[in-house]
């Protein structure tokens, strides 16, 4: 997979003004984007690129949102890419799976919206931006057991990038998890880890260990972070790159107070931001073509969350931390309506925590790289299973607040014995079973010599865990597991161990002590239930009307999926896309004016 796009793409030398006292009171705009996550930079960038004069406000210091930290992942059946690698995959077949899938928790018209404007979306912006997409040759859909499922081809993801190329705006880019970085900073992906973990096996993965790590020493000497960008600060980082070519106007810092309405009609927004003197500057600007919504969902809106997640500690949440629901609110305000019928009104994930040496909370997510591998299981506060420890994170943190009503589960621990520690690590512990001791200092991990040590470490009964120990290590002997049918699909065997020498890629005995144990949590990491909206995206009142002048995309928009994660990706992908209607839009809209 290539590192680079060509043609090659310019190095910006100007750093992109991002104060509010750039604009005039009383500006006028063709389009106006809150927030930059995946979505808001696809509808700002798409409109730059028709032409528009587009002001994207992002509230924190950095762009990106939760997508600068997430893998990227982008699910887009149908791109030229994708069909390069499954060219039997159709749009009929998709649908197929998607209603299997999702039915009726969510609008079939919107789910066929984003399947027929999806490529399109895709091939624009590969077309007209710094944006290009790889595509794997294994990235099942994760609900593969049902019909017009794929194993590859649908989950696109963006090509490394060269920071340098943003120059002074490199800094804008949310930086990565540090969780998720290795050498004091050095992002990784996928196809990283692959070879630094075989670093001393082949000369290839040593080579090419060896470059991306000299990279890493040479940027820290010269640049304020690393500038090999991957996943989702490779995705924002090439919008951006393309957004500031294109004349794009940016502010930071900067709150939404209010919607400017002319009766019922969007049009503009009043702008306020702190400078770092401490004075405040205020701008009303109005907007021809409306104002688009992307500002992330509710997930850190105090009153929502706690009506619509209860039970779920905000400290467990591992998405970017503007995603307020302020915005959100004003479209409420303004006429909006939140969708319903969803099977959950969040995406969920297993997570662990751990307090960072500056005090604040590292949260991470527990996606494939640990709980479905050979040598792990999850137990309850009885010490039994309860749980597919290889199905799709959303699933799994479902089950563990639906489990949580009759038996106490959160947290629940995920246990693995000393082999597994050493082969695939366990959470933030990395792969190889060394440096291990701060861990076990704060008591982020439990370590027991035997099972009866481990299960007084986590205060469950002695022998529940070694009886639930014992059966599993007899289904993984045999390969299957009689009581939650773990590896029995395509998604789940792909996120096993090819290698591993047993029957199940997905179960191997926990035998090899000492044992260690991880507390998992169900954190949220994004808002499912958002703004009601039509085909082009454009927000609905309680009529089933368009507000005219006003769209949601990405996690302000509900949910096409219904509450339902069925594939790698299903947020960004129809982020994109919809960011993508919704400037097609605004901008005709805009040009009517």
């Amino acid at each position: 997979m290539s590192d680079t796009w060509h043609p090659p793409l310019h190095r910006i030398t100007h750093r992109i003004s991002t104060d509010l006292t750039q604009l005039s009171d009383h500006d006028t705009v063709d389009l106006v984007v809150i927030g930059s996550g995946g979505a808001g930079f696809s509808a700002a960038l798409n409109a730059a690129i028709d032409g528009a004069r587009v002001l994207l406000v992002e509230r924190m210091a950095h762009v990106g949102g939760t997508t600068a930290w997430s893998a990227a992942t982008t699910w887009v059946p149908g791109t030229k890419r994708g069909l390069e690698v499954n060219p039997d995959d159709t749009p009929e077949r998709v649908a197929t799976f998607l209603n299997l899938a999702v039915g009726e928790r969510s609008d079939a018209k919107l789910r066929q919206s984003f399947i027929d404007n999806g490529p399109e979306a895709i091939a624009k912006l590969e077309a007209n931006s710094a944006l290009q997409f790889q595509v794997r040759m294994l990235h099942p859909d994760y609900l593969s057991e049902l019909e017009g499922s794929v194993l590859r081809g649908r989950a696109i993801e963006p090509q490394p990038f060269d920071g340098k190329l943003l120059g002074p705006n490199l800094t804008l880019v949310r930086p990565p998890i540090p969780e998720f970085t290795v050498l004091g900073g050095m992002m990784v992906d996928r196809d990283d880890i692959f070879h630094l973990l075989r670093l001393t096996e082949t000369w290839k993965s040593f080579s090419y260990s060896v470059r991306i790590i000299a990279r890493h020493f040479l940027d820290k000497l010269l640049h304020p972070r690393s500038t090999r960008l991957v996943m989702g600060n490779a995705l924002i980082a090439r919008m951006l790159h393309s957004y500031i070519e294109r004349k794009g106007l940016l502010v930071t810092h900067t709150e939404v107070t209010q919607l400017l309405q002319n009766g019922p009609h969007i049009q503009g927004v009043a702008l306020q931001q702190t400078l770092p003197d401490g004075s405040v500057v205020k701008r009303t600007v109005h907007s021809k073509g409306g104002v688009i919504m992307a500002s992330g969902g509710f997930n850190r809106h105090a009153t929502r969350r706690a009506d619509m997640l209860p039970g779920a500690n905000e400290a467990w949440c591992p998405a970017a931390p503007g995603h307020t629901g302020k915005a959100q609110e004003l479209a409420l305000q303004a006429g909006g309506q939140l969708g319903s019928g969803g099977l959950s009104h969040a995406f969920w994930a297993p997570v662990s925590t751990r307090q960072r040496a500056d005090g604040s909370q590292a949260v991470f997510p527990h996606f494939v790289m640990d709980r479905g591998k050979p040598g792990m299981l999850t137990v309850d506060s009885q010490g039994q299973r309860y749980v597919n420890e290889s199905t799709s994170y959303h699933l799994f943190g479902i089950a563990m607040q639906a489990h949580h009503a009759t038996t106490p589960s959160v947290p629940s621990w995920l246990v693995c014995d000393a082999g597994a520690l050493k082969r695939y690590g366990i959470g933030m512990v990395r792969p190889g079973g060394k440096g291990i001791a701060p861990f076990l200092a704060d008591g982020y991990l439990k370590q027991g010599h035997t099972l009866a040590d481990l299960a007084q470490q986590i205060k469950v009964p002695i022998d529940k865990l070694k009886a639930t120990v014992e059966r599993f290590n007899a289904f993984a002997d045999n390969g299957v597991d009689e009581d939650f049918q773990r590896g029995t699909t395509d998604y789940q065997r792909a996120n096993g161990d090819a290698a591993w020498h047993g029957p199940n890629p997905c179960l191997g005995a926990l035998r090899e002590g000492p044992f260690y144990a991880v507390a998992l949590y169900p954190g949220d990491i994004g808002g499912a239930t958002g703004l009601v909206t039509d085909g082009d995206a454009r927000v609905l009142n309680a009529q089933g009307q368009p507000i005219e002048g006003l769209y949601a995309c990405g996690n302000d928009m509900h949910s096409i999926m219904g509450g339902v994660y069925p594939a790698p990706g299903i947020t960004i992908g129809p982020g994109v896309t919809f960011g993508y209607l919704a400037a097609k839009h605004a901008v005709a809209r805009a040009r009517q004016s």
